[in-house]
């Protein structure tokens, strides 16, 4: 049996538009011990929860209705915060100038997700 890595500490903004996957990302980063701040459905509710509160990380789905998600992310990475893009469709329409934020294809199995975010964080604590 995997031991599910621990994100007690940290703060993790979810943006995915789909309740259900949402969801399921929002409980895998608790019992994985984060503290989620979301789900948010579109770019602009995440940048109402950025403006009120400053996430260790982020998981953002590329595709948010009918919408990409991409200056939002330009919005996260400028304020310093890691993040990773979810996406069920191909990865390859991510912007050059977004090419470095690793992306995890959906469904999200959540020791996946978990691991990633564990990535994210040991990457920001040493300045990558």
């Amino acid at each position: 049996m995997s031991r599910t890595p621990s994100l007690s500490g940290s703060t993790v903004l979810v943006v995915e538009d789909d309740y259900y996957l949402a969801d399921d990302a929002r409980q895998a980063l608790e019992r994985a011990g984060a503290t989620v701040l979301g789900p948010c459905a579109s770019a602009d509710d995440a940048l109402a929860v950025l403006q009120e509160q400053t996430p260790d990380c982020a998981v953002v789905d590329i595709n948010l209705g009918t919408s990409r998600s991409f200056d939002l992310a330009r919005t996260i990475k400028g304020h310093g915060i890691a993040m990773l893009f979810v996406t069920g469709y191909d990865a390859s329409a991510i912007p050059p100038d977004l090419a470095d934020i690793p992306c995890l294809q959906k469904p999200l199995e959540p020791s996946k997700l978990t691991a990633a975010i564990t990535e994210l964080r040991r990457g920001s604590r040493d300045g990558g």
